[in-house]
Order: C-alpha cells, then structure tokens, then sequence
C-alpha cells in the first residue's frame, strides 16, 4: 500500500506542475520547453530553507512557490517584451533552464551535483490540499477577466492587440502564474522523495509536462490534469511488462494524437460532458 501511496502522490505533484502549464500554453497559446526549471527552483528553495535552517513546511512551500514564481520574470521580461513567437520563445526558456541546472550543480548551498538530502514533509493532506487548492484558484482565475484575456490572446495575437489588450503584460502574468504552479509541485515533490538532484529538472520532464497539456487538451484545465495522473500512474502500472513499458507508454500518446488531434478534453471541461449526457 506505501508503494501504491506514493505513485499517487506523485501523480497529484505532477498534476499541480501540469495545471500551471496548462495556463500558459493551453489558455495563452505560448509553448515551453523549460518549466522544469520552476519545478526545480521550488523544490531547492523549499529544500534549502528547511535543510539549513529548519523553515516550517509552509514557509518553506510558500518560498518555494513565490521563488519560483518571480524567477519567472528574469526570462518572460526581455522574451516577452521582445514578442518572440513561440518556437523562439520555447527555445529561449530552454536555455535558461540548462542554466539554471549548470548553477544548481555548482552551488555549495544546493549541494552540487550530489544533490540534497531534506525531511520527507509533505504527506498526502499537504499533496491533496495543494492540488485542491490549485485547481480551485486556477479555475476561478481563468474564469475571469484574465482568463479571457489569456484566450483572446490565444487565438490571435494580433486582433487582441489591435483591441487594446497589452499582450506583453498578459503573457508575463500567465507565466508568472504558471511559474508559481510549478514551484508548488516543486516543493511539494522535494519534501515527498526527501532528495531532489540537478538532474531531476531537464528537458525530458519538461517534455513530459508539455506531453500531458497538448494529449489532455489546449484549452481545458480537466485533461491535462487527467492525463498527467495517467502519464505518471502508467508506466508504474505496467512495470511487470519490463522494457516494454515505456514503448506502450509511448504508444498511448501516439494514439491520442491520431485519433483525438484536439486532445483528450480539448477546449472543454469534464463537467461538461455529464451535462451534455443529461
């Protein structure tokens, strides 16, 4: 049951990682191939408070989302302010993402390249009430002004601007608030393994993240959240199957790209679908 326990809490840190990309990408229409970096710094500036000076875990998760969240404006201020487009933007945030790594892996406080060894002090009441916590504020968030700003843009930048809205004003808050998504799984996922390393926050997981926004859907908070317990669960689920079960890992988002383009929930909410059965 511990084991099954865990998986779960994984899967609920991630989901939170993915709820945050999902504002930026799937409501403001702006690739990333670096929030992995968020997720990194939350979890070494949470990590690093309650290692060397024994921060309560709140403070230190607040820290870690807040951290996360302000970095964020170190590389969406010069991105944002000049209008990349979303491929040079998506490689632009790379790059600070490596460096970010290359730092961490210097740095006598993190520990370098050994990584860091913190409490285990996120237990499943702080995991679950984070998550809920999350989707509840991001859906309100979206819900108002802002979230149809965030869709205005989405759809054509262009017209948006010719309508007044300042785009460079309205990206960086969808960043900074993804941002700050992600440093909360961050924090959340340091204090759950009680070890977090460089290596941990590279390209590859933000591939994954971006994997489970474009197969849960562009548009939708519902799918992305879905489909990242699902990416997280599954190749645990199928480890009997040995090597195998990362190509059916694969697979599984191959088939959705084929036979549902617009993803798993694409421009709409879970709800949704009971009431249109009703």
């Amino acid at each position: 049951m511990d084991y099954e326990l865990n998986v779960v809490m994984l899967a609920c840190v991630n989901m939170i990682a993915v709820l945050g990309l999902a504002v930026f990408t799937g409501f403001t229409g702006l690739f990333s191939l670096g929030h992995a970096a968020f997720v990194g710094i939350g979890a070494y500036t949470s990590g690093v408070l309650t290692y060397h000076w024994d921060v309560p875990f709140f403070f230190a998760l607040t820290a870690g989302t807040a951290a996360a969240g302000l970095s964020s404006l170190v590389i969406g201020i010069p991105t944002l302010r000049a209008k990349l487009r979303s491929d040079y933007f998506a490689i632009a945030i790379l790059g600070f993402g490596e460096a970010l790594r290359v730092c961490l892996e210097n740095l006598s406080v993190t520990n370098g390249a050994r990584g860091l060894s913190v409490s285990e002090l996120s237990g499943p009441g702080w995991i679950v009430g984070t998550l809920i916590l999350s989707l509840l504020v991001t859906r309100n968030f979206l819900k108002s002004r802002f979230g149809a700003l965030f869709v205005a843009i989405r759809e054509d930048p262009t017209a948006a601007e010719m309508a007044g809205i300042d785009l460079f004003r309205m990206r960086l808050l969808s960043l900074a608030v993804s941002a700050a998504l992600c440093g909360a799984s961050g924090a959340l996922l340091a204090h759950r393994l009680a070890f977090i390393q460089p290596v941990m926050f590279t390209l590859t997981q933000s591939t994954q993240l971006l994997a489970s926004v474009i197969a849960g859907g562009i548009g939708s908070i519902s799918g992305p959240v879905i489909v990242a317990f699902v990416f997280t669960a599954l190749p645990e689920m199928l480890r009997s199957l040995d090597m195998w079960r990362l190509p059916a890992y694969g697979l599984l988002l191959v088939l959705i790209m084929i036979f549902r383009p617009q993803g798993l929930l694409g421009y709409r909410e879970l709800p949704d679908l009971f009431r249109r059965r009703q």
